[in-house]
């Protein structure tokens, strides 16, 4: 993944430095986005070689940590001997993700397709010998989740890149334009067989910090991408070229005011699998941050680091099923959800039905046996848990007749209902939500 360079960091939300807001009033680029906002979840899968040794992917021949040929001496633990595509999609299945995002090539420039550019693949070079990315591609196709590819622009292992590391110092463009053509005819041509082969929903480029638009030629990468499939999405990691926003590890303080935005983020401290890392995240940490994203109207990008052999660590594992179990049962206020009223009107995360007239309130915890609605106007028709359909009763406070004031409601949660992780409540309401926002004022008569 990327480390925080040459970005503009505010709170704990990524931005990159140029966003197509030009795309926001095509009603195309808004159409094409719609599966990928109703989608809400998403799983990110980092495997390659640092999954051997269980060391940081990329950066740590880049940092200096190791030596780059000690980093590639892990080919020969690259085994995949365990691997599984059609296990691995079904747990991403059960998992309630409606997409999945592939490391084809990290910065290391280890791929893992059968590539015919550079000299650095699971095929030709690793104990593998065999293409581990086509598998799981038609597994994901198989069972209708659609397929992201991660692709890292630069290529820390290859010849005629540019890039500089702790190691190796490299040419500078204008130096060597020849070398640096080499190159783009190199990745490009990835790109080509990537997209010929697999046909991807979402491109999620990463490591763009390092050069600029023209020099990547991001804007003729986007135009050949979208010249072969239309309906591509592109991230935001593509110099201003690209689709939505992605912030990373940190769930986003304020609501972005991207249209479309994305949260990646790690199930412990690593991007792929590391033997000493056990900081797990704990399923009820992962639900929460999940119902943020979604009452902010953003997606989740859960990330998971398979091993070397192919097999996915237990505690992933588990975190998956937990996550599928709730998505599974809340799956109405999830799933096509836009996003939730002000925290003014309640204390916690809400998302609406596409027509506004479904409000969802996530109870976290125990609420005490009530929770209360502040200024809501509509006239609630009905409330019900998600997913026993329980009815509930609610009751309205302090409102009077000499002010548009529309008072507290307050509905009754008794225990029994309660979700093991989250509760989520549905208010029908007679219309679009219509919030009070003024100040009540003195009384004026009486």
């Amino acid at each position: 993944m990327k480390r925080f360079v040459g970005i503009i960091l505010i709170g704990s939300f990524l931005f990159s430095p140029t966003f197509l807001g030009a795309q926001e009033k095509d009603s195309a680029y808004h159409s094409k986005m719609q599966w990928f906002k109703d989608a809400k979840l998403g799983i990110f899968i980092h495997w390659g070689l640092y999954a051997v040794d269980g060391i940081d992917e990329s950066w740590s021949f880049f940092n200096g940590y190791i030596s780059h040929d000690d980093y590639l001496k892990q080919l020969k633990g690259f085994t995949a001997k365990n691997y599984d595509p059609e296990y691995w999609a079904d747990l991403i299945k059960e998992s309630g993700a409606r997409y999945s995002v592939i490391t084809s090539k990290h910065h290391d420039g280890f791929a893992l397709w059968d590539t015919k550019y550079g000299d650095l693949n699971a095929v030709q070079h690793s104990a593998a010998k065999q293409d581990v990315l086509t598998p799981f591609v038609k597994a994901l196709r198989e069972r209708d989740l659609n397929v992201g590819i991660y692709y890292s622009l630069p290529d820390w292992s290859y010849a005629d890149y540019t890039g500089h590391t702790k190691l190796v110092s490299r040419y500078k463009i204008g130096d060597e334009p020849k070398r640096w053509n080499k190159f783009l005819k190199y990745y490009q041509g990835q790109m080509a067989e990537l997209q010929k082969k697999y046909h991807p929903d979402l491109w999620w480029f990463d490591g763009d910090w390092e050069h600029n638009a023209e020099e990547w030629q991001a804007g003729k990468l986007r135009s050949t991408l979208l010249e072969a499939n239309p309906n591509a999405i592109l991230n935001s990691r593509l110099r201003g070229k690209g689709d939505y926003e992605t912030p990373e590890q940190g769930p986003p303080v304020v609501r972005p005011s991207a249209p479309y935005w994305e949260l990646c983020i790690t199930m412990n401290d690593s991007w792929g699998f590391q033997h000493n890392d056990m900081n797990y995240k704990t399923p009820q940490q992962i639900v929460d941050i999940f119902v943020d994203c979604v009452s902010k109207g953003g997606n989740l990008l859960l990330d998971i680091g398979p091993k070397a052999d192919g097999t996915i660590p237990k505690e992933q594992e588990n975190i998956l099923r937990e996550l599928g179990k709730w998505t599974s049962k809340h799956h109405e206020a999830i799933y096509g959800t836009e996003k939730g009223i002000p925290y003014d009107h309640y204390y916690g995360p809400t998302a609406l039905s596409k027509d506004k007239s479904i409000l969802y309130l996530f109870v976290q915890g125990d609420a005490n046996g009530q929770i209360a609605l502040k200024g809501l106007k509509n006239k609630i028709n009905r409330i019900w848990v998600v997913g026993n359909g329980t009815k509930l009763s609610h009751d309205i406070k302090s409102k009077v007749f000499w002010n548009a004031y529309p008072g507290l409601t307050y509905i009754d949660l008794p225990k029994e209902v309660l979700d093991e992780y989250c509760t989520v409540l549905a208010v029908l309401l007679d219309g679009p939500v219509d919030l009070y926002r003024e100040t009540v004022g003195a009384i004026e008569s009486n």
